[in-house]
């Protein structure tokens, strides 16, 4: 079975032959050379001013950034299920909340985000998804962290980067938190997350908030090369063992172009078969096609063909369908993708097939990579 689903992704095969070997206990000499070295691959990813490593879902990074930086009213753009998780988190620590609210397909704007910070003095927070994966959606964070910093540089940008980091390169001059998560493009199981930090974050997290997600304590030992509480040293193995094969395959400008050109001929591809994309901006991370009959499609897609894809939530559930584009994935197996949602159209007699997606995707895609 093809896990093409935007989370989690499948692991490489010698990344889990890497977290197989024996179990380092987190307080020796052995392991916290690993931590070093995978910090010093983070900071190479992020290009933040510091990092940290928490064993928590992406969530637990979602809650830490927010308690930490926010000190009174955050400001969540709600687009999707993570967009909403930011607001719930805030009301659930006791911080007042502004929540900007679109369709799952649509993006928040520098006017409204920079309208709100106006309207509402006390909003010392922007949280954010660069990509909100319920809809695969694209926000312009780049160009609203830039606005906000240039009419009010002390309010904090938290960036949500669990489905960007290691899809797209992220200019994070005017964020003060991005957030990843281990089972997205870092092709790990689910577990570890990772918030990179400014300085200007730093500076405000003080003391820190909460217990277990306090980032001022974690900061303080991890600049030591261990943890506040016990390491996820399983998944920490795998993120410094896929980091260094990232390395060693070309790079991550080298996985920027694959990706980017492997999301541009899914999309091209199906959109030539007649599916419609449903976001109006599109992410990188995912293909998100909306149909009447997604449902089916994906049951044919997983039953006949051998490839899992991710259906919608809420309100989309059985009305879209989303086509992970995240990690070190072969070109044939996106290829196969592509075809055997053609065949599955044609099973559903909605069209006869002649290959064109394959046709399409194969020319999209090596176009883009021979620019």
């Amino acid at each position: 079975m093809l896990l093409f689903t935007p989370g989690p992704t499948p692991v490489p095969e010698s990344i889990r032959l890497a977290m197989a070997e024996p179990t380092l206990h987190h307080r020796t000499p052995e392991f916290e050379a690993i931590f070093e070295e995978t910090r010093k691959e983070l900071f190479k990813l992020l290009n933040t001013d510091e990092v940290v490593m928490l064993a928590t879902s992406g969530t637990g990074a979602m809650e830490a950034a927010v308690i930490n930086l926010c000190h009174n009213t955050l400001l969540n753009v709600n687009a999707g299920k993570f967009g909403e998780r930011f607001g719930k988190i805030a009301k659930a620590n006791g911080l007042k909340n502004v929540e900007l609210k679109y369709e799952w397909n649509t993006p928040t704007s520098v006017v409204d985000v920079l309208k709100a910070l106006e309207e509402n003095p006390s909003i010392d927070a922007i949280a954010i998804q660069i990509s909100e994966s319920a809809g695969g959606l694209r926000h312009p964070v780049e160009e609203i962290a830039k606005a906000v910093k240039a009419l009010r540089p002390e309010v904090m940008i938290i960036a949500d980067g669990i489905t960007a980091i290691g899809v797209e390169k992220i200019d994070v001059s005017n964020m003060d938190a991005v957030l990843a998560g281990s089972q997205k493009a870092l092709m790990l199981p689910p577990g570890l997350a990772i918030l990179g930090l400014s300085n200007a974050a730093i500076e405000k997290i003080g003391e820190g908030k909460g217990y277990y997600l306090n980032l001022a304590s974690e900061i303080k030992k991890q600049r030591q090369n261990t943890t506040a509480y016990t390491a996820a040293t399983t998944l920490t193995i795998g993120l410094n063992a896929i980091l260094k094969e990232i390395d060693a395959d070309g790079g991550l400008n080298k996985l920027y172009k694959q990706t980017a050109a492997r999301a541009l001929a899914t999309r091209g591809a199906l959109e030539a078969l007649g599916l419609h994309s449903y976001p109006s901006s599109p992410a990188l991370s995912m293909t998100t096609i909306d149909d009447e009959n997604a449902h089916e499609i994906r049951s044919i897609l997983k039953k006949d063909y051998e490839v899992n894809v991710a259906g919608g939530q809420d309100h989309l559930k059985g009305k879209i369908f989303r086509i992970n584009q995240m990690g070190l994935i072969k070109t044939y197996e996106s290829a196969w993708v592509v075809n055997a949602v053609e065949l599955a159209l044609a099973k559903l007699d909605r069209r006869a097939y002649d290959g064109t997606a394959n046709k399409v995707f194969n020319e999209l895609y090596f176009a883009q990579m021979e620019k």
